[in-house]
Order: C-alpha cells, then structure tokens, then sequence
C-alpha cells in the first residue's frame, strides 16, 4: 500500500466516525495526504490536527452529503481547484432500524441521498480526471447487508445493494484506464452506526475493529480485488445468501430482527 498511496491526495467522505477515521488513519500511515470530508466540523478538525501532528498533509472540506450540492461543492474545493484526488473513498452513509410503515419518512430519504445519490455524484465528478491521468482507486463502502433483503433495514440494505453493484459495474468500465474499483462490504463493526441507526439488535456478539476493517479494505483496494468482506461471518453470510432461496432468508432474518413491542 505504501507504494501505491504514498504522496498521493486521498479523499474521505464520512470521516468524523467509525471507519472513515479508521481509513483515514490508516491511509496516513501509508504517507497518503488527506482530504476529510463530513458534517462535524469539530471532528474533523481534531482528527485533522492529529494528522497533521504525525507529518501528513491534511484539508477539511465540511460539507453535509444530504444537500445535493454538497458533492459539487466538495469537487470545488479539491480537483476543481487544482488538487489531484486519485483516491476515493466513498464511506458516509446511514441506516435507520424499525418498522416501515412508521419510519421517519426524511431518514428514509436521507439514506438513498447519502447512501445512493451522492456516492453516484462524487465518482461522476472525480472518475473523468481519473481516466484523464489513467490512474486512480475508489472504494465504495457497501455492507453484508447487501447481500440480502434485511426487514426493518429495509431501505438500509437496498441501498447497499445498489452501492455494491454500482461499484462493480464502474469496475468492469474503467479498469482498462488503470483504475482499481473496490466494494467493501464489512458486517458489525464497531462504529456509531448501531447507536444513530436505532439497530443495535444488529449488533451481534462479534464485532470487528474499525481499524481492522480499514486496513483489510485498503489493501483489498491496493491490489485491484473487486469486492472485500473483511470478516469470515460476513463471507459466511454472503455464501449462504447466493445457496439459499431469497424468500427463505429473508423470513428468517425478520424473525430474527422483529422490533420487541
């Protein structure tokens, strides 16, 4: 990895938590230069000074990928003012655990904005320069969750789906122009996620570091492999979703996953 990230601008959605920390963490350590990106101004500043205090070169671009004009406002400040992103890594996103039919409609939205619609409108921007300098790496944080419909994460889990298959059709397209596409698909990590998406009933007994996730995604994203379950019961979980009929798994998970009223 430090051959192929050392010097090099990497740019971080979702940085303020969890494994956008991590990556941006471990992408330091590989001698990237950073660009963190995400809502918490003060997070980003206290991670970005932390940074910058091990040597590395860091910008804070705050921006809330929920507005739509966030990712046109991130490629500004960055690639349209001169910087040269080669690193993409498209981390932020959000769930929301209950029952649909009474779900917060704006949160419902919010994740095919964030999870969906900004991951699709960052690498439309970013890809063209990409292919222009035939280098490049983008990885897109999908989920185990995209392997299956997940009752009461119903929204959560289609959106994941479509960021795993978006980054493997990208893949296929622009692999001849040098670039490596990955699609990280971790299971439970330990991360805000449980606690801001109501699911901690997703949680599970084994959940694995963020910091694990992030090195295992890098080095996955680093040697070109298209698709990275850092953890062996989310390859469980993936093989099992492939062998088994869909509608089968899905009634067990909502057992499974049933809200205790």
């Amino acid at each position: 990895m430090q051959t192929e990230f050392r010097g090099r601008w990497a740019l971080v959605t979702g940085a303020s938590a969890g494994i956008g920390v991590a990556l941006a963490r471990e992408l330091a350590r590989q001698g990237a230069k950073l660009i963190l990106t995400a809502r918490r101004g003060d997070r980003l500043e206290a991670l970005a000074a932390e940074l910058r205090g091990q040597g590395t070169e860091v910008r804070v671009v705050l921006a809330d990928l929920n507005e739509r004009a966030a990712p046109q406002a991130i490629f500004d400040a960055t690639e349209g003012s001169g910087i040269e992103v080669d690193i993409l890594l498209n981390n932020a996103g959000l769930g929301q655990y209950g029952v649909f039919a009474e779900s917060r409609l704006e949160q419902e939205l919010s994740q095919v904005r964030v999870n969906c619609e900004a991951v699709v409108h960052l690498t439309r921007l970013f890809v063209p320069s990409m292919v222009t300098r035939r280098r490049g790496w983008i990885l897109v944080v999908a989920s185990t969750a995209s392997f299956q419909p997940v009752p009461y994460l119903s929204t959560y889990a289609a959106s994941k789906a479509f960021d795993r298959f978006f980054a493997l059709g990208v893949a296929e397209e622009v692999a001849a122009n040098g670039i490596r596409v990955t699609a990280l698909c971790p299971g439970p990590t330990e991360s805000e996620f449980f606690e801001v998406a109501g699911a901690s009933v997703f949680r599970g007994r084994r959940v694995q570091s963020a910091e694990q996730v992030a090195e295992r995604a890098l080095r996955a994203l680093a040697r070109g492999q298209r698709t990275i379950l850092p953890n062996g019961s989310g390859r469980l979980t993936a093989t099992l979703a492939r062998l088994l009929p869909t509608g089968w798994i899905t009634a067990v998970v909502e057992r499974m996953a049933r809200p205790r009223r």
